[in-house]
């Protein structure tokens, strides 16, 4: 199965870590925003890719 291109691919988090915790991330597909639960951090995903910006990242409620 091809993705489209502006899709993330979620293999992808085997390889690429929250930049201010280095702990593993968790895709939201509806949101398109990788989650830092450590860090409490949402990054934002456009056209497919991650922005993996501390300050383009939003901050999330821990639950």
């Amino acid at each position: 199965m091809t993705l489209p291109s502006s899709s993330f691919d979620p293999s992808l988090l085997e390889y690429i870590v929250c930049p201010v915790t280095k702990m593993p991330l968790e895709y939201d597909a509806e949101r398109q925003e990788l989650i830092s639960k450590t860090a409490s951090l949402a990054y934002p995903i456009r056209a497919g890719i991650p922005i993996l910006l501390p300050e383009a990242a939003r901050v999330i409620e821990t639950k």
